[in-house]
């Protein structure tokens, strides 16, 4: 949806009805930043005293299966919070989304125009940030994307439903970017011949996390697979991250394409459709903070393989956004939105740049991963 639309009050007030909130919505207003669902802030009172809630209205024409979308939502954040209360933690509704569930017992309701929706508890005091500035930031964050990891290593009931399929199958992305170059639909393969000649280059790395993943060195695991680091709640008074979100492409996958896209949006110094190249790299000190946190929050649920194949999980995911960004340059933009008619291309270069320089520092990175972990494991092994 291009924005989103505030339906009247009346409106929130017969969904409240259809929720299991026991109360009555007294306001509701647009919440966040997302692009995908419709967020809104609704306050219900109950028993005289305002609650807050998160409200989604679910897009369905991304998500086609919202039942299946919510039954891995709500077995990821039930076992998380059982997790959680199993350890100690005194604070388990704020480091684990809440799913309020319908009257009839589902994760989600309908309206009357067939729309899906859901409810999450409030999580107060707590921010999400669109920028990372510092390295402690990013360690937070990232040490709760860890947490996250090792919560749901034991995560019970059959395997989670796909619900986008193939997302993150960069073997098959490379095919999408070689049919799209054969197609010419938009007739612009003459002038990126440079970038299909570094995409083509770098092909065997398109096979390296799947190839670890068929000779059985690596498990398939619960990952969240959009690892931007405002994809986790920072509490107002401590800094740390209390609580990871938007769940919607939590799904089987590999804890390296989880490690692999922080460092990708993390790291860049520039923005991603930088044009000035110069200002591409793959800042050492944010690589540091992500290391720290991720190993701290995951800790002996990775394996030696998964940890040594870190460094190459941040190359795998850089180089399979860029190829989806020249895949869509290629067919005329019909996917990313863009701003002009070379944005997809600025994109493009912007992340070959930065995969140029995660290649560079490549040695220095994987030393850091080393010792990040010789220094974690230190204690137990006294």
């Amino acid at each position: 949806m291009s924005a989103t639309t505030l339906p009247p009050l009346s409106g929130f007030a017969t969904l409240g009805h259809r929720f299991a909130l026991y109360g009555e919505v007294v306001a509701a207003v647009p919440y966040g930043s997302g692009h995908i669902n419709d967020t809104f802030a609704v306050t219900v009172s109950q028993a005289g005293a305002p609650v807050r809630y998160i409200w989604q209205r679910i897009n369905h024409r991304i998500f086609t299966d919202v039942p299946a979308l919510m039954d891995n939502i709500t077995r990821v954040t039930t076992h998380q919070q059982a997790r959680l209360a199993a350890g100690g933690a005194a604070d388990a509704s704020r480091r684990a989304l809440t799913v309020v569930p319908g009257r009839d017992g589902r994760p989600y309701v309908r309206d009357d125009s067939g729309a899906w929706w859901r409810a999450y508890l409030f999580i107060e005091n707590a921010l999400t940030y669109d920028k990372i500035e510092t390295p402690a930031q990013a360690r937070t964050a990232a040490c709760a994307f860890g947490e996250f990891q090792r919560l749901l290593a034991d995560l019970p009931g059959g395997r989670l439903r796909e619900t986008i399929p193939g997302f993150h199958d960069t073997p098959r992305r490379y095919a999408a970017l070689e049919a799209a170059l054969a197609a010419d639909t938009a007739g612009r393969a003459a002038s990126v011949a440079e970038e299909i000649a570094f995409a083509r280059s770098r092909e065997p790395l398109s096979r390296r996390l799947t190839d670890l993943l068929a000779a059985g060195l690596v498990p398939e695991r619960v990952t969240h697979n959009d690892t931007k680091l405002n994809n986790v709640m920072l509490d107002d008074a401590t800094g740390e991250g209390v609580c990871v979100i938007d769940l919607d492409t939590v799904m089987p996958g590999l804890s390296l394409y989880d490690f692999g896209d922080m460092v990708r949006t993390a790291t860049n110094a520039a923005l991603e459709d930088e044009t000035d190249l110069a200002l591409v790299v793959a800042r050492p000190e944010i690589f540091v903070a992500l290391a720290e946190g991720f190993l701290a929050g995951a800790g002996a649920a990775l394996n030696d393989t998964e940890r040594a194949h870190l460094v190459t999980g941040g190359q795998v995911m850089t180089y399979e956004v860029g190829i989806r960004f020249l895949t869509d340059y290629l067919q005329g933009d019909v996917y990313f939105k863009t701003k002009h008619p070379h944005h997809n291309l600025d994109r493009t270069r912007n992340q070959f740049a930065l995969l140029r320089s995660l290649e560079a520092q490549a040695d220095a990175f994987r030393q850091i991963i080393g010792e990040t972990w010789g220094k974690l494991k230190e204690p137990s092994d006294n």
